[in-house]
């Protein structure tokens, strides 16, 4: 079985909910996660929007997460991903955690993937997507894609 990610809020490709948004309630969505490969030492999930690059120079980070259990079949709304040993790492809003949707013009399409990793990720608090790419080449099993969008 492949690595999948889906949501029971938004089918891939679909409209996220209003309440996922930056200006809204500004919690993650729900995440099913499953084809996890055995030998996964952890999994990295990145939140972007590369339709941001046109209005602010660059592919916008809204969350950066990492040293997810492998064995994760949910990840509920509003997760704390410290409570269960992951990582959280630095937005482009300038903080730790999940920032939603906020596009500024237009809607933006957003990407949620996936990284099974065959390690665990020894990354500072403050990592960045970049950080955790980096930190992650040559560990990566298998990856998965779900894509959302957004209006302002």
């Amino acid at each position: 079985m492949a690595l999948s990610l889906s949501s029971p809020a938004f089918p891939d490709g679909g409209p996220i909910p209003d309440e996922y948004g930056y200006t809204k309630r500004n919690v993650n969505p729900p995440l099913s996660v499953s084809g996890a490969p055995d030998d996964a030492a952890s999994l990295a999930l990145i939140l972007d929007d590369p339709d941001a690059l046109e209005p602010t120079g660059k592919v916008w980070v809204h969350w950066v997460v990492w040293n997810v259990d492998p064995g994760t079949a949910e990840v509920p709304e509003g997760w704390d991903p410290s409570a269960s040993g992951a990582e959280e790492g630095q937005n482009d809003f300038g903080g730790r955690g999940y920032g939603g949707p906020n596009p500024p013009d237009r809607v933006h399409a957003y990407r949620f993937e996936l990284f099974a990793l065959s390690t665990d990720l020894d990354l500072p608090p403050d990592a960045t997507a970049a950080d955790v790419r980096t930190a992650a080449e040559g560990s990566v099993l298998a990856t998965a894609r779900l894509t959302g969008t957004y209006a302002p």
